[in-house]
């Protein structure tokens, strides 16, 4: 009989196999295109495996969405935990969440389906909860940053959620774009030279539009 680790380990392994093929489903069709069936499929499990996981594909995309949710705020909270004063924290967060948008295409996708899709969902699921939290708890922080430099005068005075989706304009859609994307740049967005000058782009932003001109 296997050990209840193993059996544990091998849940997970499952459970993420799913997430990860329907991550690229949803992020390629969209919600309303995808069915169970050819997910479980994809996966190479049957349907009744699929349901042992996830009971409805709203609850599947819910995962999906707060699984990719939790990782962005994993790596704020590191990135922030590195230290230096207000700006030196957000250009860094800036920096890490273009690069972990660039290190995983279909994010950025998801993200912005997710905008526009939740109202196929019950909005009282676990992962939905889950997801709204990462939400909340991630802009508290940076809300938090953008005070903290206001208040130490390194920032020009903002409004402070206006801001927040500002930055989330400059770093998510772009690389949600897709085609239009790649038309506007006439290359491939994730192209490492291109993401390099996204990084700069953002920081050039960042200066001209949030630091204190005390502070140049």
């Amino acid at each position: 009989m296997p050990a209840p680790s193993s059996v544990a380990a091998a849940e997970q392994t499952s459970r993420d196999k799913i997430l990860d093929a329907a991550e690229g489903l949803f992020a390629k069709r969209g919600y309303a295109a995808i069915g169970l069936r050819e997910l479980a499929e994809v996966v190479g499990l049957g349907k009744s495996s699929l349901f042992h996981h996830f009971r409805t594909k709203a609850q599947l995309y819910a995962a999906v969405t707060a699984r990719i949710l939790v990782r962005i705020e994993a790596r704020l909270v590191r990135s922030l935990a590195a230290g230096g004063d207000p700006l030196v924290r957000l250009e860094r967060w800036l920096d890490d969440l273009v690069d972990l948008l660039a290190e995983n295409p279909t994010y950025a996708r998801v993200l912005l389906r997710s905008l526009f899709e939740d109202d196929d969902l019950p909005g009282d699921l676990p992962e939905e909860i889950e997801g709204r939290r990462a939400i909340g708890d991630m802009m508290a922080a940076v809300g938090g940053l953008l005070r903290e430099g206001m208040g130490a005068g390194l920032f020009r005075a903002v409004h402070v959620n206006h801001f927040l989706l500002t930055l989330v304009g400059v770093t998510v859609f772009p690389f949600a774009s897709g085609e239009f994307g790649a038309e506007v740049l006439g290359k491939d967005l994730f192209d490492p030279t291109e993401v390099r000058r996204r990084k700069r782009e953002v920081r050039a932003l960042l200066r001209s539009g949030l630091v204190a001109r005390a502070s140049r």
